[in-house]
């Protein structure tokens, strides 16, 4: 079903990039590997761990979706920072997760401005492979 639009007006489209799902499954085997194999190494797991979720959370996104790659990044920071406030709002605990549960895990504990600061890092990263890319 066509929009109408031309092509580069269009704001998304689904298509598949094997490149970006790859490269989401190595960041997700990555994420796993520091939470179960590294977590006594704090600065690991703390920082480097919140830097790449961004980066797996866009290039998951990108291996399904043709979207503007700003748009998507500054989406990307806005979902993080999202889960960042349930954090500081104790969502976790008042849905009625203890800890263990699976989404106490995804919506975390423990608010920190240092990992606001750190998915900021990994988004501006990308923003800068990507014009890197473009070039």
């Amino acid at each position: 079903m066509s929009t109408g639009l031309p092509r580069a007006r269009r704001a998304s489209s689904l298509r598949f990039s094997a490149g970006f799902f790859l490269l989401a499954l190595l960041l997700f085997a990555l994420e796993v590997i520091i939470a179960t194999r590294l977590p006594h190494v704090s600065w690991i797991r703390a920082y480097l761990g919140d830097v790449l979720v961004v980066v797996l959370i866009y290039a998951a996104v990108r291996s399904a979706v043709r979207v503007n790659d700003l748009a998507l990044l500054l989406a990307v920071f806005a979902f993080a920072c999202s889960i960042e406030l349930a954090q500081y709002f104790t969502v976790a605990e008042r849905l009625g997760f203890v800890r263990g549960d699976l989404m106490y895990t995804v919506i975390g504990n423990t608010f920190s401005w240092a990992d606001v600061a750190c998915y900021a890092v990994g988004c501006l990263a990308t923003a800068g492979v990507v014009v890197l890319f473009r070039r």
